[in-house]
């Protein structure tokens, strides 16, 4: 059953369940199929001494397997796979560690559907793997409506925005170990994802993309063939509409995929209301504002992909994205001005933006321990962006404050890593990334254009062991920042160490923690020294002279699986020093400038708990309590908040028929000055799979929000306080449409692994 690896699978991550024990030995090998040498990845391994059985596990993404056996005794190991002929190896007797090398599975008779329940379990590094059940998989016509029915621990999907959140900010996303995109996510069907692995910790590589957790999306194998997924919705009645087109084939050791994600809002009821006061040196004035301010945006991605892979050890890709958009926005509001009097003003503001991308990746993989990866993105953007705000006074000329500004840019990443696997279960990975990067502003309404260079460099290291039943990671990096421009230079170097581990007490008890150290180099638009005025009172700069934020983050997170019940908790504190806030300043004759500056520190004393409850009967339930402190300090002010939130999600199905019910309860987030509220939301959802191309959708959102949602917040300065108000009339008793179809001609290929993916979304514009 053995004999010489020759070729590699896909996507990377390591998912290792072994029963620890006091004393015994280690059994590993690596499952591959038998007819291409691909790895099998989720295989179950059980070590067995007569019918006992003493450790069990899952394969990884590289078809490897780790078990701990407690016993010394003869024993045998049986791997099965659905879609492979299960495969049975004796264990010899002793006290020495085995390398089985590697195991190859014939392929079975391809089994027809099967009705299986979810499979939950969490790894030896403290990763949450999950397999959808069937059922969980026919009732959802989208990646995101089955993400809502996997009830992972900590992790919130908003239905109607699309969204996946982790705390207060998304995860870092893979696909097939990827880094990638929401539009990637849009674009998979849910009969494709195999298994799901989920981590409330950010791995330090990503420490940071400004990211909470990791989710890594493994899709099933397929073979030659291709595909065509087209997913839509929209609102009869208002503009909003979303959709999808996935087109692929492979064939040989060729890949071409094309996707298409566009997503445009037309909102026209929107009322804002503002009371706002500038208060100086013997200077005071108070506003009472009232707008009428429409929206609309459109954006438009599309990547096409070249993959080839002419044998298991090599991979390169080649994909060219093109990410078009445009947005605009005006208001035409009244002001009472207790100095200037009653004024109408008009505000308007557009941009566009052409973001086009070439990512050229190479992977080679020298033998089964030791691999290494290239990357090179090029990025050519421009930016166009018009900012005009006029106001009308009785018996006066118009007043006008413009800005219009060309940004154009250009950069080039690059990024090298190394990984070994050690014998012993231990790994080390090294890398080093890159940034240069040339961008210039030019304002129409002045002669200024100012030149931005950057030159952002990252080098990384991380160990990982695993000691019994508690596994440990060590990492450390160094961020270096060079940025220069036509006024001056500034340089940053900063550490980044992250210390995580994970205990598996027993199959349905796991403990993890956290603690990292990430700090936070300022935007290029936030350091950009230009002076914009956009209110007869208020002027808008940049600051070049701000301080790198350090931020602190512990985390410990319990987690308690038995059957179809999981509760899961995490306690937290994260604290940012030097953070950067936008404070407003006096600056005499009757001005004020709004500035970003260094704060002492903004904090969070976090606590949430989640319980599920899966497939009981076609019925599931998750609901999610959390409760944040926070507190934040600057030069002369200190305010704190305490904030409840919550959300539930409902879901049954039976048959091609599905129904589901959520609904979010926000809580207020504090940070710097501003307090801020999200709005309610809820979705009653139904869906119709009549057979395995079509599914048809009907959802009902903002049910019980008859005049629609507030987006209150709140400012607490002593010199620029405010109560704003955002009334959007539109979001409410909306009913959304959708419609998907996919047909599959053969099968698709599943592309190897990769873990870079790097764009560059940096700006130097600052926007009013």
């Amino acid at each position: 059953m053995m004999r010489n690896c020759s070729k590699i699978g896909s996507t990377i991550a390591c998912v290792v369940i072994g029963v620890s024990a006091a004393s015994g030995r280690d059994v590993t090998g690596r499952v591959l199929s038998d007819s291409d040498s691909t790895a099998v990845i989720g295989a179950q391994c059980e070590l067995m001494v007569d019918s006992t059985v003493i450790a069990r596990g899952v394969t990884d993404t590289d078809g490897r397997f780790r078990l701990e056996a407690a016993s010394k005794e003869e024993a045998h190991l049986g791997v099965r796979m659905i879609g492979y002929s299960a495969t049975n190896v004796a264990i010899p007797a002793g006290g020495r560690n085995i390398d089985l090398g590697t195991i190859f599975l014939p392929e079975g008779v391809e089994l027809g559907e099967v009705t299986v329940g979810a499979t939950w379990t969490v790894d030896s590094q403290g990763r949450t793997i999950i397999y959808p059940s069937s059922s969980d998989v026919k009732a959802s016509s989208t990646a995101i409506s089955l993400f809502q029915k996997l009830a992972l621990p900590g992790l919130e999907v908003n239905p109607i925005t699309r969204s996946i959140s982790v705390g207060t900010a998304a995860p870092m996303i893979l696909i097939n170990g990827v880094p990638s995109t929401m539009d990637d996510v849009y674009a998979l069907q849910p009969k494709d994802i195999e298994r799901v692995e989920y981590s409330q910790v950010t791995p330090a590589r990503y420490a940071d993309r400004g990211t909470n957790g990791l989710l890594n999306i493994l899709l099933k194998k397929r073979d030659d063939g291709g595909q065509v997924y087209v997913w839509m919705r929209d609102c009869p009645y208002i503009g909003f509409l979303d959709g999808n087109i996935r087109m692929s084939y492979h064939q040989g050791p060729s890949q071409f995929t094309l996707s298409y994600s566009p997503s445009w809002r037309d909102v026209a009821k929107v009322d804002d209301t503002v009371e706002r006061s500038y208060i100086g040196d013997g200077f005071k004035v108070q506003l009472s504002q009232t707008e009428h301010s429409p929206f609309m945006y459109l954006t438009n991605p599309i990547r096409f992909k070249y993959d080839y892979q002419p044998s298991a050890r090599t991979l390169f890709s080649a994909t060219f994205n093109a990410d078009i958009s445009k947005d605009d926005r005006k208001s035409t509001g009244h002001t009472d001005d207790s100095i200037l009097g009653n004024y109408v003003n008009h505000r308007r503001s557009h941009s566009k933006s052409f973001i086009p991308s070439l990512d050229l990746f190479l992977r080679h993989d020298f033998n089964d321990k030791n691999s290494l990866e290239a990357q090179m993105v090029g990025t050519i953007s421009s930016m166009d962006y018009r900012y005009d705000n006029s106001f009308t006074f009785t018996g006066l000329p118009e007043e006008s404050y413009v800005m219009d500004v060309d940004n154009r840019r250009r950069s080039l990443i690059t990024e090298m890593s190394y990984n070994h696997h050690f014998s012993s279960g231990s790994s080390l990975s090294a890398g080093f990334q890159n940034t240069l990067s040339h961008s210039k502003n030019t304002y129409l309404t002045s002669d200024y254009a100012p030149v931005l260079t950057e030159n952002n460099n990252y080098a990384y290291v991380r160990l990982g062991h695993r000691i019994k039943s508690v596994f440990i990671s060590l990492s450390t990096g160094v961020k270096m920042f060079w940025m220069e421009n036509d006024l001056n230079k500034r340089h940053f170097i900063r550490n980044l160490s992250q210390a995580q581990f994970n205990w598996n007490a027993s199959d349905r008890f796991s403990l993890g923690g956290e603690f990292s150290y990430q700090p936070s180099i300022p935007s290029l638009s936030s350091l950009t020294d230009y002076p914009q005025q956009s209110t007869p009172y208020l002027i808008s700069n940049g600051n070049p002279d701000l301080k790198v934020s350090e931020g602190f983050i512990y985390k410990l997170m319990p987690t308690y699986n038995y059957k179809k019940f999981t509760v899961s908790a995490e306690l937290a504190y994260y604290r940012l020093n030097n953070a950067t806030v936008g404070e407003t300043f006096y600056i005499g004759d009757g001005h004020f400038l709004n500035q970003t500056v260094n704060a002492r520190h903004c904090s969070d004393l976090f606590a949430n708990l989640t319980l599920s409850l899966k497939d009981l009967y076609g019925f599931g339930a998750t609901a999610g309590v959390g409760v944040d402190r926070y507190e934040s300090r600057g030069a002369g002010w200190k305010h704190t908040l305490t904030s409840v939130s919550g959300w539930i999600n409902v879901w049954w199905s039976k048959g091609p028929f599905s129904v589901s019910y959520w609904r979010k309860f926000p809580g207020k987030t504090l940070y710097g000055q501003t307090v801020s509220r999200d709005e309610n939301a809820d979705a009653l959802s139904f869906s119709y799979t009549p057979d395995k191309h079509w599914t048809l959708s009907a959802q009902w959102m903002y049910m019980f929000e008859r005049g629609g949602v507030y987006y209150p917040s709140w400012v607490y300065s002593d010199v620029a306080p405010s109560v704003t108000k955002r009334h959007i009339k539109d979001n409410a008793n909306m009913v959304m449409l959708s419609v998907s179809y996919s047909a599959d001609f053969g099968s698709i290929f599943r592309s190897s692994r990769r873990s870079l993916n790097n764009t560059d979304t940096g700006s130097s514009l600052m926007k009013l």
